[in-house]
């Protein structure tokens, strides 16, 4: 068995496309060209460099892990001084990385492997591997068809990303929305429970727990003509209105559910402790910042608030 060090320039097997040596003749090719398809982080090392030789394998098992998000290339300053001398580097190891053509971050010094892996995660945010698929993608496509009123069909491509990522919060988020967009209630909780608790602050998972409360809430409510019978024959009687807003919220008649509530406001603001504002302020959270009734309702929740 031969022992690989640092100087070698040799590279495990199966990773000859990650990991590799450079020189002042192949450094645009190997660092500037290739960081225009993904990040490249440059290890510029010398053979009498302790730390370089305690940096490199943290480096390099950093670099397998990301699975091809991130490549390295190591140079020799000792063999190849004229780059490192003209981007100023001044003592090893130095890490600078590149995205775009462009340094873009980097560090000095053999870091911990926590920092090693934290400084790729950041780098390689939102940078898809070869091969895996684009998540980003395939939500945006789940987003429109389930805005498209089809959940079922949405779901099966949250579960798509679920399947690559069991735990991406987005997906989970998504695929309980479409569980409530179903009224299947039990089965949106069952996947809102799977999101980690340091994670439920996450605008997309409040938003779907703020659609399952209010779901459950209409499910103790008459039907919404036994409500708006009571609410014309007694305009005056605001839990009746409040119930009739949620029931209308849950059968999808967002603009009405709205002018119930805001009816509610106008007459009394301080009726059960704000209550009819603060279930608006819940639709406008389960709706979502950018759906059209979210919008024109903050409009109209305004123009009666400050007027």
């Amino acid at each position: 068995m031969t022992i690989v060090e640092q100087g070698s320039g040799a590279t495990p097997p199966g990773t000859p496309d990650l990991i590799k040596e450079t020189t002042t003749q192949s450094f645009v090719k190997d660092v500037i060209e290739e960081s225009r398809r993904q990040p490249v982080l440059i290890d510029f090392w010398a053979e009498w460099c302790g730390p370089c030789r305690q940096l490199t394998p943290v480096l390099e098992k950093a670099v397998r892990a990301a699975k091809g998000k991130v490549k390295l290339v190591k140079m020799n300053i000792d063999q190849h001084p004229a780059i490192p001398g003209q981007m100023g580097i001044q003592s090893i190891p130095a890490v600078i990385a590149f995205v775009n053509g462009q340094p873009a971050d980097g560090f000095m010094g053999a870091i911990p492997e926590s920092q090693v892996n934290a400084f790729i995660e950041k780098l390689t945010k939102g940078v898809t591997a070869p091969g895996e698929p684009n998540i980003a993608e395939i939500l945006a496509e789940a987003e429109a068809v389930l805005a498209e009123g089809d959940p079922a069909g949405a779901a099966q491509i949250y579960a798509e990303v679920l399947a690559f990522d069991a735990t991406n919060i987005a997906a989970l988020a998504g695929l309980a929305k479409c569980y409530v967009a179903t009224n299947a209630i039990d089965q949106a909780k069952q996947t809102l429970a799977l999101v980690p608790e340091s994670k439920r602050n996450d605008a997309a998972v409040k938003a779907v727990q703020a659609a399952i409360d209010l779901a459950e809430q209409a499910k103790s409510l008459g039907p919404v003509g036994e409500l708006e019978r009571k609410v014309a024959a007694d305009p005056l009687d605001h839990q009746a209105r409040f119930d009739l807003a949620t029931a209308l919220n849950a059968a999808g008649k967002r603009a009405d559910a709205t002018a119930q509530l805001l009816e509610i406001v106008k007459r009394d603001r301080k009726w059960n402790d704000d209550g009819a504002r603060k279930q608006l302020v819940q639709f406008f959270e389960a709706w979502g910042g950018a759906d059209e009734a979210t919008v024109e309702g903050r409009k109209r929740l305004s123009t009666i608030l400050f007027s």
